[in-house]
Formats: structure tokens, sequence, C-alpha cells
């Protein structure tokens, strides 16, 4: 495309009396371009469609609005009702120059920062070190102020609506006061339905919010400078808060993240003015909400019943409950603890257990309860850890056999740390490495290949030491007078694998 002024510069030459060859070689031009430039005396030429079909734009409209937007029902209609053939792609440019079916891209207006009337929200899920483990996914939950940009920091392992509910509120009793508008993103947490401003929030967090004197207020779809400040408080958490910072664990992440929101960033000057949040905060204070301090704080309400031991399961964990009889309790979880009611009556508390601990039993200090849970799971770690100090070849049949989790996997480990035990090493780790070569997943076919080279090679297993005190023992004592086990099943399961190891002759 040659430019306008190149196309005046080559018909003035032409009138100064150059000819065509020489304007082009001059301008590097080719010469039917030049000539077609001078026909034109210099002019842009008219590049404009002209359509030979034009069809009403009120017409297009009404049938866009009938056909609720789809175009290919427009274009069929177009052609079946008022006779009028057009290509499916003209159609669509005309629709696409009347701005049809295209949101209107309007600007963002600028809101003052007024003291006391706005606070942002939002959360963004990071990758980091935690101790020993290189990449952890953790979700940073961060509040802030908008004119005295104050900040609130907290980690989590997942984030929902009910942990939402509880960062408000320690995040709020932490400053005691609240902004009357709360801008947030469009999740599905606070909100019901629609989006931007006609957004509907959910009964239960309206409900949540009026309680400290605030509304949610989602920012129009697109538009998330609406809550900049928030959106710079992350660049600063990624830029400042994480590099050069070890954790040694998930508190250990949050105590850090307390305390660099809270007292680090509260007394660095922010921003080109250099304000000071805490400064700012002691003129803003006045002008936002203040919160009363018996303000409950959000729980979570479980049904529980309690083991024939006086065990109640919360979470994984295994909380111990006063009492003698089998009761159902009701469980409130709070961000920080439990507290275990019968009823109306308050029985007893606990503080959460730290992040990662699960399959462990918790009662009050003192004395511990004699029996452990009913349904405590009963992980077989250690079993596994002492199959695989046997040899490589145990670890491999592990890594081949058994599936990544689940119950069939803690059954077989046992069932094989027995057969370890039951017997001698020579004669386990043969029958296991035969089970490896032929690609062997049962445990019983093991014991069977262990049985049969133990009767090939006339292993006798010894015989068990037993400790005469223990006819003094008070679990002996307590359990004499029950009847003695039936072991003619096994009996017979031995006399069934002689047989079957017998050659047949006949």
């Amino acid at each position: 495309m040659i430019e306008p002024e190149m196309r005046k510069a080559i018909f003035l030459l032409h009138r100064e009396g150059m000819g065509a060859r020489g304007i082009a070689r001059s301008l590097q031009i080719s010469r039917n371009t030049v000539k077609s430039i001078i026909a034109g005396q210099g002019a842009m030429p008219d590049t404009s469609r002209k359509d030979k079909i034009r069809i009403d734009p009120e017409l297009l409209r009404r049938l866009h609005d009938e056909c609720q937007g789809f175009v290919q029902r427009v274009h069929e209609k177009l052609v079946e009702e008022e006779n009028i053939e057009v290509k499916y792609s003209t159609l669509t440019r005309m629709i696409r120059e009347l701005g049809l079916g295209k949101e209107i891209n309007e600007r963002c207006d600028r809101v003052p920062d007024v003291p006391g009337a706005e606070m942002q929200h939002d959360t963004s899920s990071y990758i980091i070190a935690l101790g020993d483990r290189p990449r952890e996914k953790v979700i940073a939950s961060s509040l802030y102020l908008r004119y005295s940009k104050r900040r609130y920091l907290k980690f989590y392992r997942s984030f929902n609506r009910f942990r939402m509910k509880c960062f408000f509120h320690e995040a709020l009793m932490h400053w005691g006061c609240s902004a009357s508008t709360c801008v947030i993103d469009n999740t599905n947490l606070a909100r019901q339905s629609g989006i931007g401003k006609n957004a509907v929030m959910a009964p239960e967090m309206a409900a949540f919010s009026s309680q400290y004197g605030f509304e949610f207020l989602c920012h129009e779809k697109g538009h998330s400078d609406r809550k900049a400040g928030e959106e710079r408080s992350f660049w600063t958490v990624e830029t400042n808060f994480f590099p050069g910072r070890r954790f040694l664990d998930f508190e250990d992440l949050n105590a850090q993240g307390f305390e660099w929101a809270t007292v680090r960033m509260e007394h660095r000057p922010t921003g080109k003015a250099g304000l000071i949040p805490s400064k700012a905060f002691e003129y803003e204070q006045r002008h936002l909400i203040a919160l009363p301090h018996h303000l409950p704080a959000p729980y979570l309400a479980r049904g529980r019943g309690t083991d024939q031991y006086g065990f109640a399961a919360v979470d994984g964990n295994y909380f111990w409950v006063p009492g003698k009889d089998r009761r159902d309790v009701i469980v409130l979880e709070f961000s920080d603890r439990l507290k275990i009611y019968c009823g109306r009556d308050f029985l007893i508390e606990y503080p959460l257990p730290p992040d990662g601990v699960k399959n462990k039993r918790f009662s009050p200090e003192g004395p511990e309860p004699r029996h452990a849970p009913k349904n405590r799971r009963k992980p077989t770690v250690e079993e596994e850890k002492r199959l695989r100090a046997l040899g490589e070849t145990v670890g491999a049949w592990l890594d081949f056999a058994l599936e990544p989790g689940g119950i069939a996997r803690h059954r077989a480990v046992r069932e094989l740390y027995r057969l370890s035990r039951e017997t001698p090493a020579p004669v386990f780790l043969r029958a296991v490495e035969r089970a490896l070569k032929f690609r062997i997943h049962s445990v019983m076919t093991i014991r069977r290949i262990a049985y049969l080279y133990m009767n090939e090679d006339q292993i006798t297993l010894p015989s068990a030491e037993v400790d005469e005190s223990l006819l003094e023992r008070a679990t002996y004592l307590e359990g004499r007078l029950t009847d003695q086990p039936d072991l003619t099943a096994w009996e017979g399961m031995m006399d069934a694998d002689e047989e079957e190891s017998e050659p047949d002759h006949g």
C-alpha cells in the first residue's frame, strides 16, 4: 500500500516533467504502479466494498432479536421468509458492523479513595517448598483496606465458603472494624447468580456480611482492575514475601505471613506518596464500622456418634468424649478448635490438630484412655519399611504387585509381613523371587511357594520360646476361661498342600 504522501509526491514529480521510468527508478517502485498513481492524480483509490445486496439494518436487528442472536437461524429466515439470497459470510460481516451480539467494552470509572468506604478480597494459589517437600500447593487469602493500604494474609490448603467466613472473622476482628463495601471477583463462594452489578449474593453470605456491617460487591467481568490494590498485594507477596524465606511447615508459613502482613508491611512506606499504612489507618479508623468484641466466630456443626471406647471421628482423627455411655454428640468446628456438645451440654474442647496430622487420637491431659478407637485406621508404613529392608527383591515385588493405595494394599502388606515372620528368611526370599519372576500378585500363592520350598528342604520351624511368667499376667488370667480356638482348618490346609506337591504316577 502506497501512502498518500508518496502518491502526492509521485504526481508532483510527473507534473514537473519527470518520466514514469525515472520516478520508478528513483523511488524503487514498479513502473505500472507509478502509471496508475499518475492516472489517479495522486489520490487514494476508493477501496470501499460495494455490496450488490443491501439489507435493511432494522430488519437485521429484528431478526437478530427474534433468533436470540443465533446468526445461522437469521440466515435461514432471510432466505426462506424474506427471499433475500445472501452469503453467510456477508451476513456475519453486516451483523458485526451493526454491533449486534457484541458486548460493549465500556471504560472503567476511577473510584476515589474514600476513608472507610471500601476493602478488597481475593485468593491466589502458589507452589512453594514446605520443609523437606519441594512442591506444595497453598492458597493465599488476602484482605486489603483500599484507603490505608492495610493487609491481612493467611494461607490455606483448600478454600471454601466456611474458610472464607473464618478468614473474614479473623481479619476484621484483628482490625476491630470493617469497611462498608468489600469488592470481590465473581466467585461462587459468595455469589449465587448473576455477574458484576447484576450479581446476587448467596443468602448465607449476605447474612454473614450484615453481621459485620459490610456488603459484597462483584466487579464487572474482565474488570479485575477494580480491585487493583488486591492484585498488587499478591504481586508483593510473590516478590517480597516468598523470596529468601524458608518455611518449616504450614504453621510456620502462616506465622511468618501474619508477621509480614501485620507488622512489616504496616510500617513500610507505600507508593510514590510514601504512605505508611499504620499511620493512615489511625485516620481511617474513625470512618470505619466499629465491631463489637462478642461477635461469634463461624463454625461448622457436625453430628457424630461415639464408638464403644468413647471416641468420635472428625476429619480422620479421633477425639475422646467424656462420659460412660455411647451417645451421639454434635461437634462444632471453628477455625482453630473443636467443641463437643451433647444436646445443649458442653462436654469438652480440643485445639485443631496441626496440618497433615491424620489417624491420631486425642484426649485430655492426664492418663490416656485404655483402648484405642474401634475404627482407627492401621497404617502399614512400618511393615512395608521392614519388608523392603529384607532385600531388593522384596522391594521390587512390592512396587510391581501393590496398587497405589486402598485397603487391598494394606491387607497384602500385612499378609506378606506375617509370612516373613513365619518362614525362614532364605525361604521367604526365594518365594518372593519366584513370584516376581512369574509376575504373581497373590500373597497366598507366595505362601504356598514358601511351603513347597520348606517341604523340599525338610525345614522344620523352630519352636517358640514361651515366657513362664505369662501365666501370671493379668491379661492371661482374664482370658483363661475362654474356649480354646479351633485350629483344625489350618491342619487341613497343610495336608492339602502336601497332596498337591506329590507327583501323579498314575
